[in-house]
């Protein structure tokens, strides 16, 4: 604990008394916060796995939770067990005292908790991987200087989501036209589905059944036995075709033996099992980099007498992850997680009429581009409604697309050791399939494309706020001790509270507002009253 501070001066911790319990109170405010951080990475990260199935109304969305958070508490109980975000990625904690280690962790939650609420509570979508990175950069900047942080890292990390999200956008794009071009709306058909439901069906699997052997089961020994034999001694390539046609061969048989009952099933099952994959490595990849300033500050306590050095590579317990995938998963059923799923829906829908918000200049711009559009017909189907009286807003086909692509795009760029965004990627590609299907021709049109615009702004001003703002909060930490936890805490809770009424606001008017698209008479009669 005496090692100097690089780049920045002694903090105000007076005796050694004051020290101690600094550090005990900043190790506890580390892990308390950890546990409220995974509910709110549930409330918006994790409450987009279950879009597309909602979307598409193969199931309800408590079912959909339900059967996501499984597999997200599955897949913690295999997750990564070394923090690697923490120990050896955006900064390198080794460089710092153990006060100005603690100060980073804290300062992170502080900053990512208040966040991924305000996002949440206005149905926003931002990536928890994204946001964690600026926040340990600003806040190791902040305490470090320049070279604490790494910034080829950083620079990669940045990289690395923003072609993946342009990969996602094109294969989503070109898979789906391609495919609606085969099928149509005709997804039910057995005649249409014995000639292209074989090689569809079988292209999807063979993504998903890589991406869980490369992305979200790679730390189970049989899979690691998978990879070693199969994998990597043929390449992804071979791999992907052998199972594109083993998936494919499969899948026609089922046809020819089940019929319309195999026909009706196949494509909505093909759209569970994209969620479950995705779901589950979500609770293996994303959840160790949630987890891991609090757990790492928990074993800076437990092992300060051996330096940070040795405090940030003790491995992390399983149970600990299964109760953040369980928190994580409870998160999923809040009302702000609601909010988030119904704005990605809505924002993708085939539908005439959307429930959406955006700010008049996306609007406006929205309205700009589209005057370039052409008259092409829509190939998404007719909106239909379910006979429980619920809109689709997508039908089957496109829900199994975007998990498909999505997943693909993840394992592909993991094989790479490229860190990705799931929750941009599957944003990404829920847009892709729309233009493919050109539902940007119908209905609200313009307020689909200025939500989009809108989400998009909001990622980079994320990033933004959180560097800057953990910037501030880890200096206000490391200087004033406790004071500065409680006064990092005390704004928290104070922009919690100013956002959720913003956000409970904006949604009333928003409901009013496509409340009166819809029915316009009632304008029309309460003007001749």
């Amino acid at each position: 604990m005496s090692m100097l501070l690089v780049g920045a001066s002694e903090p105000m911790l007076g005796a050694s008394s004051y020290e101690t319990l600094f550090l005990i109170g900043a190790g506890v405010v580390a892990l308390g916060m950890l546990l409220w951080d995974t509910i709110e990475v549930g409330r918006n990260d994790a409450a987009n796995l279950v879009n597309a199935v909602f979307g598409a109304r193969i199931l309800d969305r408590r079912h959909a939770v339900y059967l996501a958070g499984a597999a997200v508490v599955l897949g913690a109980t295999v997750s990564s067990p070394v923090m690697d975000t923490a120990r050896k990625g955006i900064f390198d904690p080794t460089m710092l005292t153990i006060e100005a280690a603690l100060s980073v962790y804290v300062a992170v939650y502080i900053v990512d908790t208040v966040l991924l609420y305000s996002y949440s509570a206005f149905g926003m979508p931002v990536s928890t991987t994204a946001c964690l990175v600026f926040e340990l950069l600003g806040a190791a900047f902040a305490v470090g200087g320049f070279g604490v942080v790494s910034w080829t890292t950083a620079g990669r990390v940045l990289v690395a989501i923003i072609c993946s999200i342009t990969i996602t956008v094109i294969a989503a794009f070109m898979i789906q036209r391609v495919v609606r071009g085969a099928i149509r709306d005709r997804t039910t058909n057995l005649a249409v589905l014995l000639s292209h439901g074989g090689w569809v069906g079988g292209g999807m699997l063979a993504g998903l059944t890589h991406f869980m052997l490369v992305k979200g089961m790679k730390q189970v020994e049989f899979v690691k036995f998978l990879n070693q034999e199969f994998v990597q001694a043929y390449g992804p390539l071979i791999t992907l075709l052998v199972l594109w046609a083993f998936y494919a061969i499969v899948i026609h048989v089922l046809l020819v033996l089940f019929g319309k009952r195999a026909a009706k099933k196949l494509f909505p099952g093909l759209a569970i099992v994209g969620m479950i994959s995705m779901a589950f490595a979500f609770g293996q990849n994303d959840l160790a980099n949630c987890a891991s300033p609090g757990l790492a500050a928990l074993n800076l306590l437990q092992h300060w007498e051996a330096g940070v050095v040795v405090a940030t590579e003790v491995p992390i317990p399983i149970w600990a992850l299964a109760g953040c995938g369980f928190l994580m998963a409870l998160g999923m059923t809040t009302q702000n997680a609601q909010r988030v799923t119904s704005a990605g829906v809505h924002m993708g829908s085939m539908a005439h009429q959307v429930r959406l918000w955006a700010p008049e200049w996306c609007i406006a711009l929205a309205r700009g581009l589209l005057r370039f559009r052409g008259h092409q017909p829509v190939l998404a189907p007719l909106p239909k409604i379910t006979a429980s009286g619920k809109r689709l807003h997508y039908d089957a086909l496109r829900a199994s697309v975007i998990l498909a692509v999505s997943a693909s795009v993840i394992a592909t760029a993991s094989g790479f050791g490229l860190p990705v965004s799931t929750t941009y990627v599957c944003f990404a590609a829920v847009v892709a399939t729309g233009m493919a299907d050109r539902i940007f021709q119908r209905g609200d049109a313009d307020l689909k494309l200025a939500r989009t615009i809108w989400v998009v702004f909001s990622w980079f001003a994320a990033a933004a706020i959180a560097a800057v703002c953990t910037g501030f909060v880890c200096l206000a930490v490391y200087h004033a001790g406790i004071v500065g936890i409680v006064i990092g805490i005390g704004g928290n809770l104070t922009i919690r509270h100013f956002m959720k009424a913003r956000a409970d606001a904006q949604e009333l008017r928003v409901q009013e507002a496509t409340a009166d698209r819809r029915h316009p008479e009632r304008y029309a009669e309460e003007y001749e009253e």
